[in-house]
């Protein structure tokens, strides 16, 4: 009895030896190397796993800048250029710099400006909304404000304004992921460069409806007048399918285009009040007495 539980102690023990043997020798043989530099450029990234870079997460990012001859088409967007400059540094080469950017929708088709026609009874989510029909309003280039691009911001930027039924960007937040771009169905969201003190000037319109059309489902729509077009002196608008569109790269914040636009399609956010020429004023007055 005692011999048998020696003999297969024994038996165990060999079976068990060779296991590890013959496992030892296929981890060798199947070993997959793996840069020590993952990890310390995964440990630079800010770990938010968005998807801005274009890549499923950070890991994938520091993989790719690993392996990568340059930094070309490789940027952080929620890093940074002084993330991308520490990864650099640590991969011994030098990181381009990029024009910060933030998210912009393009759209002012609030309550107010784009009254709504119809009510859907339905699940409300502006996916669903955009592959059944054209909206709740005449406008089918507008916000349907059902919030998805709120849903799939990670970091708190995106809220909807009950008042307007449309999303607010919080310029203090925005990280410029691109998040918002690629969900919004209508393609609203624009990422535009970010000046200092937080000064812009866009066409806050998409539809592509011809003026007169255009004007009838949003008070506030671009109606492709060119008015704009013609007084910019940077040749930073452009006429595409009856809609002005303003290069926020070749902008220079002149300001001339945004008195042109009849509609007040134009934006401009962050500059001080604009002063009222002596003849404007004279009119002005005039209408009000």
């Amino acid at each position: 009895m005692t011999a048998t539980i020696v003999y297969t102690i024994i038996s165990l023990s060999l079976l068990g030896a060779v296991a590890a043997i013959v496992l030892y020798i296929v981890a060798q043989r199947f070993r997959v190397y793996e840069d020590p530099r993952i990890d310390l450029v995964e440990a630079e990234l800010p770990a938010a796993n968005c998807g801005g870079c274009g890549y499923a997460g950070c890991r994938n990012l520091a993989e790719t800048l690993v392996k990568s001859e340059n930094f070309e088409g490789l940027f952080c967007p929620v890093g940074g250029n002084e993330t991308m400059a520490r990864i650099g540094a640590i991969l011994g080469r030098e990181a381009d710099t990029q024009e910060t950017r933030i998210a912009v929708l393009r759209c002012n088709g609030s309550c107010e400006n784009s009254p709504r026609t119809s009510n859907f009874d339905g699940a409300h989510t502006c996916a669903i909304v955009s592959a059944l029909y054209s909206g709740e309003t005449g406008c089918q280039y507008g916000c349907h404000g059902f919030g998805d691009c709120v849903a799939v911001c990670s970091f708190d930027a995106l809220h909807m304004d009950p008042d307007t039924g449309l999303p607010v960007v919080d310029e203090q937040k925005c990280t410029a992921c691109g998040a918002c771009v690629k969900t919004c169905p209508r393609n609203l969201f624009e990422l535009r460069k970010k000046w200092k003190g937080d000064k812009k000037i866009y066409v806050s319109c998409m539809n592509e409806d011809k003026g007169g059309l255009a004007r009838k489902n949003c008070s506030v729509a671009c109606i492709g007048c060119n008015k704009c077009f013609k007084v910019c002196p940077h040749e930073a608008i452009v006429m595409r399918n009856n809609l002005a569109f303003i290069d926020s790269y070749k902008c220079k914040l002149c300001r001339k285009c945004a008195p042109e636009c009849p509609t007040h399609a134009i934006i401009e956010t962050g500059f001080p009040p604009r002063k009222i020429k002596a003849d404007e004023k004279t009119v002005e007055d005039t209408i009000i007495n």
